[in-house]
């Protein structure tokens, strides 16, 4: 039952943020009588979801989520007073939630209602289905994805710049998928000079779940004209600059881009690590970067890669194409960012490899 309560919280994964994705099943006598997810938007979380949802009363039921029940009045009143107004005999859930808020009180709540609360069933699943919203909660920050489509060489375009296509048409597709699984994706400025992207998700009926796309501009020079102004009050756009001319930032956001200043680094470009604060005040618990090699190399150097998608193509470039990681100002391989296999397989002609940041 638990598995099937994950399997529901992967569904919202992408669509609930600033909300962690959340699945719940409720059972009797074995049978399933209700279900529920975090729903788009962060709101009615799972268990008002699978409450509402139900076929029949819910008294003595065993409650089955992913997470802590929360216990703060929000914009939606305690999942855990609900879980008590319902009747229900037993509460299984995988993680405590660490949000202050909560972290604890729903599980005490309930049991002073004389519920039944069990803890850790599906804790690591769980764990990684919200490792982002853990991470925000703990760090501060959201959890970063980089992804990475590039030759047998680690290559993403030729000298020349030309990179459409290096990998086929199903590793393009996957990467659309991959889009859709994060609250916003990321590039840099010349990203957006060069391929005018519009970053959004063209899966067939994914298109609603297109991520926010945020974009690292220092001097805040994307082209007004571009595909990410056009569609920015469709889909939300950010910029982060780091002391734009007034009329640069009055033009953008006038095309409803949010425009946010912050500290820039000791090389002059903006400071991603500041990014990432910002980025996690503002709610976000995954971002997907799809810059360029710059920005794959400002990530990585300040420690904040945490996971990797690696779509290679059986190409090879060579020496004189555009490597898919810029310069990382190394001098031994003790100071060199580590990650672990965790999956691989075959899309299309090409290979996807997964890996996450060794801790």
């Amino acid at each position: 039952m638990m598995r099937a309560a994950l399997a529901l919280a992967r569904r919202s994964l992408g669509r609930t943020w600033p909300n962690p994705a959340v699945g719940c099943v409720i059972v009797r006598d074995g049978r399933v009588i209700a279900r529920g997810r975090t729903q788009d938007g962060g709101r009615p979380h799972a268990e008002a979801d699978a409450i509402a949802n139900a076929r029949e009363a819910l008294k003595g039921a065993t409650v089955y989520v992913t997470l802590e029940p929360c216990a703060h009045h929000g914009k939606t009143p305690p999942c855990a007073d609900a879980l008590i107004a319902a009747g229900v005999g037993r509460v299984v859930s995988a993680l405590e939630d660490p949000d202050p808020r909560v972290k604890g009180q729903g599980h005490a709540r309930l049991a002073a209602a004389g519920i039944k609360v069990e803890i850790g069933e599906g804790a690591a699943a769980a764990a990684e289905i919200n490792a982002g919203f853990l991470l925000r909660v703990t760090e501060g920050r959201p959890l970063f994805h980089l992804k990475i489509a590039s030759s047998l060489d680690g290559r993403i375009a030729t000298a020349s710049g030309e990179s459409r296509w290096i990998t086929g048409e199903a590793a393009r597709a996957d990467g659309h998928r991959l889009r859709s699984l994060h609250d916003a994706i990321l590039v840099g400025s010349g990203t957006v000079a060069a391929d005018d992207p519009e970053l959004t998700c063209r899966l067939p009926g994914l298109g609603a779940y297109s991520p926010d796309r945020i974009v690292l501009d220092s001097a805040a020079g994307m082209s007004a004209d571009s595909k990410l102004a056009a569609t920015a009050q469709a889909t939300p756009v950010r910029l982060f600059h780091t002391g734009a001319q007034a009329s640069r930032v009055a033009l953008l956001r006038e095309k409803g881009i949010d425009v946010i200043e912050v500290p820039a680094s000791g090389e002059g470009r903006v400071d991603v690590a500041a990014v990432a604060q910002a980025l996690g005040g503002l709610g976000y618990s995954s971002v997907l970067i799809e810059g360029g090699g710059r920005i794959a190399a400002a990530f990585l150097k300040a420690g904040l890669v945490d996971r990797i998608s690696s779509y290679r193509a059986g190409i090879v470039l060579g020496e004189d194409s555009r490597s898919a990681v810029g310069p990382l100002a190394l001098d031994r391989l003790d100071f060199a960012p580590r990650f672990r296999l965790v999956s691989s397989r075959t899309v299309g002609t090409d290979t996807l490899e997964t890996w996450y940041r060794r801790t």
